[in-house]
């Protein structure tokens, strides 16, 4: 006897997923934050009797853009899913892997086994561009429970380097470094865009005036600082800006938004004593 096919959650899971994404643009991380932290309070404070029926709705307040809440048990099985829950709910899942082969569900037991809240780093199949593609989902663990929301990865090209390059030079000249890096280092201003943000050096003690990604480095030494090959890129930065006064350096740092450690070219620029940068990103 020959057995039905079936769809399969990857199937359910994509085709779900393209629903939603017609519906709008795909959202940025910090919609996908903002949605995950509403699940975990609403969680929280109702209990699982109420917050599954409420992330299950497809129309709901839990589901936006391509953007929905899921909740799997220790045993790897649905109990919310706001992309498919006719579907999905009920469906164990612990075996299911990526377009890499990873274990992913697997892996989101793991990690929640070991800290309450998570992010981890994926692959699947966009199907808006029909391409497969980095996605970052960030995962709660309360009680028996795992609660996630994913996005699709922005990868900003090396023009909207250039581009956010050119926005912070022009603020440096207008209003000078001090300013000019209060706004750099607002981690939610218009110098933060998804992967790419704008860094500052002072060119004659080596200090970073600011860092949009971690403004706590701030006033700290940047000139001895390497990257995971041991390549020293700040001072040769500043090498380049003290010789050419702009250009580009490659090495391997760590992408903010999907955590993985990848390929970066970042252009720089003096200005008025200061070196300005920022990179783009490319596995």
């Amino acid at each position: 006897m020959h057995k039905k096919p079936t769809l399969g959650l990857a199937g359910i899971v994509l085709l779900a997923a393209s629903t939603l994404a017609t519906a709008g643009e795909h959202a940025t991380p910090r919609e996908a934050r903002a949605l995950f932290d509403q699940a975990v309070k609403h969680l929280q404070a109702n209990g699982p009797d109420k917050a599954w029926p409420a992330f299950n709705e497809r129309k709901g307040p839990f589901v936006r853009k391509d953007l929905y809440v899921y909740v799997i048990d220790r045993q790897g099985t649905y109990v919310a899913n706001g992309a498919a829950p006719d579907s999905l709910i009920g469906l164990k899942v612990l075996d299911t892997v990526d377009a890499a082969g990873s274990p992913i569900f697997r892996q989101m037991i793991a990690v929640t086994d070991k800290q309450p809240e998570a992010r981890i780093r994926y692959v699947w199949l966009n199907r808006k561009s029909n391409h497969v593609e980095p996605k970052v989902a960030w995962l709660h663990r309360e009680g028996d429970y795992i609660l996630g929301v994913g996005y699709y990865a922005p990868r900003s090209t090396a023009d909207d380097a250039r581009k956010l390059l050119d926005a912070a030079s022009a603020e440096v000249r207008k209003s000078g470094i001090r300013s000019a890096a209060g706004k750099f280092n607002d981690t939610r201003g218009s110098f933060v865009r998804d992967d790419l943000y704008v860094f500052a050096v002072n060119l004659e003690s080596g200090k970073f005036e600011a860092h949009g990604m971690n403004p706590k480095w701030v006033g700290t030494d940047a000139s001895d600082l390497h990257d995971v090959e041991g390549h020293p890129l700040i001072r040769e930065m500043i090498d380049l800006a003290r010789s050419k006064g702009e250009g580009t350096v490659d090495y391997v740092w760590r992408n903010p938004v999907t955590n993985a450690v990848e390929k970066k070219r970042t252009f720089i620029r003096r200005e008025n004593g200061s070196l300005i940068g920022v990179g783009f990103y490319s596995e």
